[in-house]
């Protein structure tokens, strides 16, 4: 039985992308949602649902709501996945870049290529809901003089021809995607796997130092920090939940970290202990 991977997007999309090389070799089953919000309900609908979510890029920076989500939902981080956001222009086979008059995307696909975009000042810029979404859209409405930015997996799946490839902007464009589970399924999921990586999230008493403390007692057990994100917390002007990515070599000296941790913070929870994943290429 294949597994089950509630993603947002289409098949074709980044989300579908990443799911599919985590899990390969295993052929998997996406079950396709129109926001995070209904990949979070499709888990809740079926535990052996797992989940993936964006959650951080290299150039738009974080997706500040999904971190709220995963908090809030209770479920459990299981793995991670960095895929290396390639992006192409594709259209109607036949068409080239003159006969381009209008080119659609998402907003931050758009964002992330306008130095090639600035090459094409005859076609309009239109914002779309999704990358994949604006390649099926072209192919099913036959529209000849559009184009959409997209990955390639994208392009071949709708039967669009690729008018130019690696168009963005930044080549260090990385997307770092969580995957989570509900607990139960998320300590079939991680028995044997070998944990080096911990997602935390924790508020701290308003006063001086609080937060250096905490920063301190980590680094004197060796774990390395890698990366940290304040939100409001609705309802509690200003005061901030803090959330931490880290690495350790050691698992034992991770929890000591944490024991000494964790009479210093309010509201603590470790969102996932995880293999900390590879990035592509």
């Amino acid at each position: 039985m294949k597994t089950k991977v509630a993603i947002q997007g289409i098949a074709g999309s980044y989300h579908d992308t990443a799911a599919r090389r985590y899990f390969a070799p295993a052929a998997i089953e996406t079950v396709c949602c129109d926001t995070f919000k209904d990949v979070i309900a499709a888990i809740r609908k079926d535990p052996a649902v797992l989940g993936l979510m964006a959650i951080e890029n290299t150039i738009a920076g974080s997706l500040l709501q999904n971190h709220e989500l995963i908090r809030q939902s209770g479920f459990t981080v299981i793995g991670e996945y960095k895929l290396r956001i390639a992006l192409s222009l594709a259209a109607l086979p036949g068409a080239s870049l003159e006969s381009i008059n209008e080119v659609d995307s998402h907003p931050i696909a758009l964002m992330q290529c306008a130095d090639f975009l600035d090459t094409m000042p005859h076609a309009r810029i239109v914002e779309r809901e999704d990358t994949a979404a604006s390649a099926r859209r072209i192919a099913q409405e036959g529209l000849s003089d559009h184009a959409a930015i997209c990955s390639s997996e994208a392009a071949e799946l709708f039967g669009l021809e690729i008018l130019a490839e690696g168009i963005e902007t930044n080549k260090r464009n990385f997307t770092r995607f969580l995957v989570i589970a509900d607990p139960w399924a998320a300590d079939e999921y991680l028995a044997g796997v070998q944990k080096n990586k911990a997602s935390l999230v924790f508020s701290l008493p308003h006063r001086v130092g609080s937060l250096s403390q905490v920063l301190s007692i980590l680094s004197f057990y060796d774990m390395s920090l890698t990366k940290i994100q304040s939100l409001p917390i609705v309802g509690r002007e200003w005061q901030y939940l803090f959330y931490i990515n880290l690495t350790f070599a050691d698992y034992t000296r991770y929890k000591q970290a944490l024991d000494a941790v964790i009479p210093l913070t309010k509201d603590f929870k470790i969102l996932g202990e995880y293999a900390e994943g590879q990035q592509s290429v």
